[in-house]
């Protein structure tokens, strides 16, 4: 697996999202078991950034991580974020809080779920229009020097907010969704980035397993999975995007590829300052889609790919919590 830099903070070019194993789409699918070996397999063909939240679970997750990545410490980096629940108060509700108690509050379970001395990357998960994000960021700063933190990151914040951050301590890496049918970041996020020096982590690089071709319909998915109510699962919006499908397997079939690693290897060539985060709980996913690594597409290719243009519907049923 080729190394890709995060302003000084050096990972795999793939990572692993590890938030489906626990949450959101497993429902009663659920299996630690190969959750883990798909950790162990990851590890073992050279992915070293693995991607965790508090949130997801909640708690679960990053206990399952610190499970699978015990004794394999100093081979990977661990990411995991804050601040879509609130312990302040000590009852841990859903609520947006980016508050600086709130951060050292959390870290503190993180750290502990995690079974870790520090946290290599740790992300504010969504910007707190409550907290200015210099007070937010100033109190990761004070993690960073304590030592319970090594790099600061943001995830799904806006242009000005990323660079008000960057002004109180340095950015290694904002995340966003980033794939063929989600660009926004394209028009002011990554330049912003590149200006700044800082890096890039794409998730849902695969549409939220949608550029796959292997989802045709919700009843597809479980009962309990958050995309039966996502706006571009719903309705017509389904099939409209279906045409982003079709170019992704046209490409695939002339490049010998799977969709998923077409998709991936199109992200992959948008920079050396991005490392996206494809999600998948099965060993043989995980396979594939590390194959992407090695796959080259043509300058026409990624053409025909760039030309599809935006998804219909929003990302998310609500999108107040994420910063514009």
């Amino acid at each position: 697996m080729r190394q890709v830099s995060l302003a000084g903070l050096d990972v795999s070019r793939l990572g692993l999202g590890c938030m489906g194993m626990s949450a959101f789409y497993s429902g009663a699918n659920a299996d630690d078991a190969e959750s883990v070996r798909t950790i162990h397999r990851a590890v073992e063909l050279g992915v070293t950034l693995f991607d965790t939240a508090e949130i997801y679970g909640p708690y679960t997750n990053e206990e399952l991580v610190g499970r699978a990545l015990a004794g394999r410490r100093d081979d990977v980096v661990i990411a995991s974020k804050f601040g879509l629940l609130s312990h302040r108060g000590g009852d841990g509700g859903r609520t947006l809080d980016g508050h600086p108690d709130n951060a050292r509050a959390a870290v503190e379970g993180s750290l502990k779920r995690l079974g870790v001395d520090h946290i290599d990357l740790y992300y504010l998960h969504r910007v707190d229009p409550k907290v200015p994000i210099e007070d937010t960021v100033g109190a990761l700063a004070d993690l960073v020097q304590a030592g319970k933190i090594r790099h600061v990151g943001l995830s799904e914040a806006g242009a000005e907010t990323i660079r008000r951050a960057h002004a109180v301590h340095p950015v290694t890496a904002v995340q966003s969704e980033y794939s063929l049918w989600t660009r926004d970041a394209e028009a002011e996020v990554l330049p912003t980035l590149r200006a700044l020096g800082i890096g890039f982590v794409p998730y849902s690089p695969l549409g939220r397993g949608f550029l796959t071709g292997a989802i045709r319909s919700v009843e597809e998915l479980d009962a309990t999975d958050f995309r039966r109510d996502n706006p571009r699962f719903a309705g017509g919006n389904l099939d409209r995007n279906l045409r982003i499908v079709a170019e992704v397997e046209a490409v695939a079939a002339a490049a010998g590829a799977t969709p998923a690693q077409v998709a991936l290897a199109w992200v992959l060539a948008q920079g050396d300052d991005l490392a996206p985060i494809p999600g998948t709980k099965r060993v043989t996913r995980l396979e594939e889609n590390v194959a992407a690594d090695a796959l080259t597409l043509t300058d026409a290719q990624l053409a025909r790919l760039s030309a599809v243009g935006p998804a219909a519907g929003e990302r998310y049923a609500d999108m107040s919590s994420i910063d514009r």
